[in-house]
C-alpha cells in the first residue's frame, strides 16, 4: 500500500461517496475506485459497502480508518517539521463555521492569513454546531467556529470568543412586547422560533427547558440563519429566541430577556490540541481578529 491510497480510502470514508472525493483528491472517480480496490485486495477485506451513490465504512473499514489517518498525521508532521526548518508553511486547512452567521472577524483572520500564507489551501465549510465539533474529533476539520452551550468540549483545545445570554425577539404590540423579562416556564405560553437542535443556542434553551421547569420546549418554526428567526418572528409568526449580539441587529423587534437561565450560549473557536504550523499561523490571526470581542 502507499500514502496515496490511504489518503483516497480517508477521502471516500469522510465524504460517504467515491464522486466527492474525488472531486477532494483532484482525479477521476475511476482513479479512486481503482485505488480503494487495490487497497482491499491488499488488506483482504472489503471496506467500504457500496450502495448507489454512498459508501459506507464495514466493519474492517472502520477499523482501518484510525490507522490510516494516523500514517497520514504522521507524513505531515514530517512534511510540516522539514517545512520549520526551511521557514516554510504548506499544505490545506479545512476550517468549520456555524450555518448561516456571518461571522465577520473569521472572515477577516482568513484574509490575514491567505495573504501572508498564499501557498495553503483554505476550505471553508458550514454545519451545525454538534457537527462541527464531531468533525474536529473526527478528523475533517482542522479548527471550527462554534457555539457552545454552558463550557467548551473535553479532550480539545478551545478559546472562547464570547458568552451571552439568551434573550426573546418580538414584534411590537405583541402580547410580550410590555415585558420586561420572560422566565422559561412563561415562553411555554407563547410559539417559539428557534434555531436547529444542534446549534449552541438551541442547546442552551433546551437546557434551560430541562433544568428549569423539567419540560421541552414549544417550538413552532424552526429556520438555520438568525436574521430568518428574526425576520419571521417580525411578521408576527412567534417569539424569537437567539442570543444578545444576534437581537442587537434587529433594533426595530422588542428585546425581552429570559430571566433564570445561567447558562452561556458561547461562541469558541475549537481544534485538536496537535497544532501544525499552518494551524498556529492561523490561530495567531484568529486571537487578533477576534480581539475586540473577547
Amino acid at each position: 500500500m502507499d500514502l496515496r491510497q490511504l489518503e483516497y480510502f480517508v477521502a471516500v470514508a469522510e465524504t460517504g461517496s467515491f464522486t466527492r472525493a474525488a472531486q477532494r483528491v483532484h482525479i477521476t472517480q475511476s482513479g479512486v475506485s481503482a485505488q480503494i480496490k487495490a487497497l482491499e485486495h491488499e488488506l483482504g477485506a472489503e471496506l467500504f459497502l457500496r450502495s448507489g451513490r454512498t459508501a459506507r465504512l464495514t466493519e474492517a473499514g472502520s477499523a482501518a480508518l484510525r490507522h490510516a489517518r494516523a500514517a497520514l498525521d504522521s507524513t505531515l508532521g514530517l512534511r510540516d517539521a522539514i517545512d520549520d526548518v526551511k521557514g516554510l508553511i504548506r499544505g490545506r486547512l479545512t476550517i468549520g463555521m456555524v450555518t448561516g452567521c456571518e461571522i465577520a472577524p473569521l472572515f477577516d483572520a482568513l484574509a490575514a492569513f491567505h495573504h501572508e500564507h498564499p501557498g495553503i489551501e483554505l476550505e471553508l465549510a458550514e454545519a451545525n454546531s454538534d457537527q462541527l465539533v464531531a468533525g474536529v474529533r473526527a478528523g475533517a476539520f482542522d479548527i471550527v467556529l462554534a457555539g457552545l452551550a454552558g463550557g467548551p468540549p473535553e479532550h480539545l483545545a478551545s478559546q472562547v470568543i464570547v458568552g451571552e445570554r439568551l434573550v426573546a425577539l418580538t414584534a411590537p404590540g405583541g402580547r410580550l412586547a410590555e415585558r420586561d423579562g420572560v422566565t422559561v416556564t412563561e415562553l411555554m405560553s407563547y410559539p417559539l422560533i428557534c434555531l436547529p437542535r444542534g446549534t449552541g443556542i438551541r442547546d442552551v434553551l433546551d437546557q434551560a427547558f430541562t433544568a428549569g421547569a423539567g419540560l421541552r420546549p414549544e417550538v413552532a418554526l424552526v429556520a438555520t440563519a438568525p436574521d430568518t428567526v428574526a425576520g419571521l418572528a417580525r411578521r408576527g409568526l412567534g417569539v424569537a429566541v437567539l442570543s444578545e449580539s444576534m437581537a442587537a441587529a434587529h433594533s426595530d423587534l422588542v428585546c425581552v430577556p429570559i430571566e433564570g437561565v445561567e447558562i452561556l450560549a458561547l461562541l469558541a473557536l475549537v481544534w485538536q490540541e496537535r497544532t501544525s504550523p499552518a494551524l498556529a499561523a492561523f490561530l495567531r490571526h484568529c486571537r487578533t481578529a477576534f480581539e475586540p470581542m473577547g
